[in-house]
């Protein structure tokens, strides 16, 4: 039929109007091919993430603050950002990661607590950005740590772990979350809740009755910009002078940005590459002063 049609217009139509009509098939044609070929080099970036899509949403795992490892060149780029920041050298920082990513102790405790639960059977803990929390720890060693937003309580136990044993090396810290529900930091227990406390209620308002000057400030709460901003503002005058601020929304939000330009201080983002997951990934936005040292 397709052709009987080709055949019966090349018959009535003038040798021009048929060259005009046969070239705009062409271009016709060739751009339905341009567009298909477009569109299947860009969604061949996407396939392995629509399987991981698939693979995630059959498994009884968390639905909100995603577990998943980082790219072995993701931690790289991880600890290079560290070094930055606190002038140690990454093959030290590497060491660390490693530290926290092979202490059975702390794998035990969180299996054994999600043993328990009632739901999320498949839940397995990878850390992911939260390993340069336990880094940032472990080098400047600090003497008070504020978390606000505890959720289950992984980063909890992690920068605990940190304070283990950076009390064991001579250098104790503690531990201070925050968090407005009751159920928060289920993993926050044994051994690792002997080195702090979780505060329950508002953050900035816990905030505003903190009256020891902090070293480590890690911002999870509240993921709104203003509340961000506010909880920056609470503790401006209660930083020590070498505190580092560790932001974990700052991937979608600039509130650490404004706060570093606005006080001084020095501002870099780190974004996350994430292992065989679906999710984007997040980042930690580091907040700090320059160090004067040179690398160790």
């Amino acid at each position: 039929m397709r052709e009987w049609i080709r055949r019966t217009l090349f018959r009535m139509l003038s040798p021009t109007l048929w060259a005009a009509i046969r070239d705009f098939y062409r271009q016709y044609e060739g751009e339905k091919e341009r567009i298909k070929r477009r569109e299947q080099w860009a969604l061949a970036h996407y396939q392995i993430q629509l399987k991981n899509i698939k693979a995630w949403s059959i498994k009884h795992t968390e639905e909100t603050n995603l577990y998943y490892d980082i790219t072995p060149l993701n931690k790289s780029y991880l600890a290079e950002s560290i070094s930055l920041v606190t002038g140690h050298g990454t093959d030290k920082i590497n060491e660390l990661f490693h530290e926290i990513e092979s202490d059975s102790e702390i794998r035990s405790h969180f299996s054994e607590k999600l043993s328990n639960l009632r739901w999320g059977k498949d839940i397995y803990i990878h850390y992911g950005r939260r390993l340069g929390w336990y880094a940032f720890v472990r080098i400047i060693k600090p003497k008070i740590i504020i978390e606000t937003g505890v959720d289950l309580g992984v980063g909890s136990c992690l920068l605990s772990a940190a304070l283990l044993r950076n009390a064991a090396e001579g250098a104790p810290g503690r531990y201070y979350g925050t968090d407005i529900r009751s159920e928060a930091g289920y993993l926050f227990g044994g051994k690792y809740a002997t080195t702090g406390e979780l505060i329950i209620g508002d953050s900035i308002q816990s905030l505003k009755k903190f009256d020891l000057p902090i070293d480590l400030f890690i911002n999870d709460s509240d993921h709104t910009s203003n509340y961000e901003y506010n909880e920056y503002l609470t503790i401006q005058e209660k930083l020590s002078k070498t505190a580092i601020i560790l932001g974990d929304n700052s991937e979608s939000c600039d509130s650490l940005l404004k706060f570093s330009k606005k006080t001084g201080r020095s501002f870099l983002f780190f974004q996350e590459q994430p292992l065989n997951h679906w999710y984007p990934g997040g980042g930690i936005g580091i907040s700090f002063h320059p160090h004067r040292s040179s690398r160790r």
